[in-house]
């Protein structure tokens, strides 16, 4: 979200704050739009801790804040995580990750936390079929085409250097995958 623009979400929150959560997160969803590329996620079980940005919406009704978040991924509520500091209401795949969020914004004293709460694809929707693991993520991208690769290649250059995960680390440790200027 950080560094790919989109103007009719963008003008819906401030600047990017860089002191929020500690989240795992990994590279291990294929993205349909970007040509089999994989993007971050939360991933509990293969992710790596990382202290994660966030930004406050202009919006005084949570609910067109979910569902900002929601038109900004293109995907439905059920994939739109969020806490409210009251308890009223909570939605989240993970129980670990909405406890962590809740306790980090109860410090911050924020009344209502959305994120974005795609889970991994990989194993159904990768062109192996295997469960991920650094090794197999890097036979996918390679098998990907032209295209995949280049998309794959610009998602993780343009992922902000804070976010260090096991398959960035050995996607920027092969010679191939070096950003070139």
């Amino acid at each position: 979200m950080l560094w790919d623009k989109r103007p009719e979400f963008n003008e819906q929150h401030g600047d990017w704050q860089f002191d929020g959560p500690s989240l795992k997160i990994e590279f291990s969803r294929v993205s349909h739009t970007r040509g089999g590329a994989l993007t971050l996620v939360l991933d509990s079980k293969d992710g790596a801790s990382c202290q994660v940005a966030y930004a406050f919406s202009k919006r005084n009704n949570p609910d067109d804040a979910i569902c900002d978040v929601r038109s900004r991924e293109g995907t439905t509520l059920k994939n739109v995580g969020f806490c409210f500091a009251d308890n009223s209401r909570q939605q989240s795949r993970d129980e670990d990750v909405l406890k962590t969020i809740q306790e980090w914004a109860s410090k911050k004293e924020i009344d209502v936390v959305i994120w974005t709460d795609l889970e991994s694809n990989f194993q159904t929707k990768s062109k192996c079929k295997k469960p991920f693991s650094v090794e197999v993520a890097l036979c996918h991208i390679q098998s990907l085409d032209s295209e995949g690769k280049a998309k794959a290649a610009e998602y993780v250059w343009r992922t902000p250097t804070f976010v260090e995960t096991s398959l960035r680390k050995a996607l920027e440790s092969q010679p191939w995958f070096q950003k070139h200027c």
